[in-house]
């Protein structure tokens, strides 16, 4: 190893992304992302518990921002208005990250067990956000349809968002996705 230089995690997660895009995540070792890093196998460790976590370091970051926005939404708010402002919480999360959540989204839309991943961490911020709205004073079902129809709007959103062509913001495709939804609920 050369000399010591700032951010290994960001390097140890940049190096895991080329390396899992170039190779995929199977093919991958942990001691390949460390050397392409210019670090150590212990140093990996001392970041992310395997290389999977590289990819979902930051889920409960932003499952606590998620419910932190929606409890603070004004009383008066909707459930879905609460939830709105959740997504907009979130939404400034992936500013400046559009090539990396790309990147990041291909890598696990190649791999079973990294969807199966994604899928149980969008599973517990529906979890959170029921649990949240209920703490607001909204009953079930509401509470739930309502927890995991946000769940929808970001995932619906963070797809488009995601595609090569796209170039408008996150929390703009957010936001026209929940209208979109808003508006075949009441047409039905």
């Amino acid at each position: 190893m050369g000399r010591w230089e700032p951010d290994a995690r960001g390097r140890l997660t940049k190096a895991a992304l080329e390396l899992y895009s170039e190779r995929g995540y199977e093919q991958t070792t942990v001691a390949e992302i460390a050397r392409r890093a210019g670090l150590t196998e212990r140093t990996f460790f001392r970041h992310y518990a395997d290389k999977r976590e590289v990819l979902f370091v930051g889920a409960s970051s932003m499952e606590e921002l998620f419910v932190q926005a929606v409890a603070g939404a004004p009383e008066s708010a909707a459930p879905i208005d609460a939830i709105a402002a959740g997504l907009e919480a979130v939404s400034k999360v992936f500013a400046g990250r559009h090539e990396h959540s790309r990147q990041r989204q291909a890598v696990i839309a190649a791999n079973a067990e990294l969807q199966e991943r994604e899928l149980i961490k969008l599973a517990s911020i529906s979890a959170a956000l029921a649990d949240t709205l209920r703490r607001r004073g909204v009953a079930e079902p509401a509470a739930s349809l309502t927890a995991e129809v946000g769940v929808a709007v970001f995932k619906v959103g963070f797809e488009r968002w995601i595609t090569a062509s796209e170039e408008r913001e996150l929390s703009q495709l957010m936001r026209e996705s929940l209208d979109e939804l808003k508006a075949v609920t009441a047409s039905s």
